[in-house]
């Protein structure tokens, strides 16, 4: 298989500052582009912002601005993952991660697993989808997500190659949300043997928040594969050696989704 160029986007994301935010995104993919890169993926809630009792930030998905977004996926031939408070016409609030690829419609992944700063404000999401770009499977998981072990498991289970964990994490330093993701993300890859790649976030919101600007990139082996600390806004690109994932997955002793007794938990629920 192929090698796929990621790139992670540690980006400033004030609240109520729709356009602010739109416009920087579209220049990072445009950046992304010129470096030959597949995916760019950004935090979580990096268009609006986030503040989670505060919901005058939520947007609807709308045509005008998601045109522009999907022009770009088809003139650069990029995958580009951004997130939004999403409003429905039901009045329902999500976190929402959107997916623009070429010749593809926009697709989404809705948070499931939501803090209990986020649960009084947000709906959960239901639907545990696995997306595909040049042949690389992958799904998305936000935040807080990441520390519920059976989701990644069910995207592997659904032939997910990389697992896309935005974030809008606040609070402690760099240092310190390095640590907190080392103890948890590299478990997430190394029992499913995919990758995973993480990126939250960076300063002052405008929202009394401040956010540690961190990306961290996690083999299928679980170990370390980059890691880079940001204090603004800055881009971070990592070659994937997709064939990584072929050998571990053919190793009797390093591969051990086939091995899961699923019928064990099922019993004691």
């Amino acid at each position: 298989m192929q090698n796929i160029r990621v790139n992670l986007v540690i980006q400033n994301c004030p609240v109520n500052r729709f356009a602010h935010n739109l416009a920087l995104t579209v220049k990072h993919v445009s950046a992304a582009a010129q470096h030959n890169c597949d995916f760019v993926v950004f935090p979580e809630m990096n268009l609006t912002g986030y503040a989670p009792s505060d919901l005058s930030n939520a947007v609807a998905l709308d045509s005008g601005w998601m045109d522009g977004l999907n022009r770009l996926a088809q003139k650069h031939n990029i995958a580009i993952l951004t997130g939004l408070v999403e409003k429905t016409d039901s009045e329902k609030i999500y976190a929402t991660h959107l997916v623009f690829r070429p010749d593809r419609p926009v697709a989404m992944y809705r948070k499931i697993h939501l803090s209990p700063f986020e649960a009084p404000y947000f709906t959960r999401g239901e639907d545990v989808d696995v997306f595909n770009f040049k042949r690389v499977n992958f799904g998305i998981q936000l935040c807080y997500d990441a520390h519920f072990p059976e989701l990644s498991t069910a995207m592997a289970l659904k032939k997910a190659d990389i697992i896309f964990i935005p974030h809008a994490s606040p609070r402690g330093t760099p240092g310190e949300k390095s640590a907190s993701w080392k103890r948890h993300l590299t478990a997430r890859a190394f029992d499913n043997a995919v990758f995973v790649a993480a990126v939250n976030q960076v300063g002052e919101n405008d929202a009394g928040l401040n956010f540690p600007g961190i990306s961290m990139m996690v083999g299928p082996d679980g170990f370390l594969a980059g890691e880079n600390i940001a204090y603004e806004n800055k881009m971070n690109i990592h070659e994937l050696d997709i064939s990584l994932l072929q050998h571990i997955r053919t190793h009797k002793m390093r591969y051990f989704l086939p091995n899961r007794r699923a019928n064990l938990i099922e019993e004691q629920s």
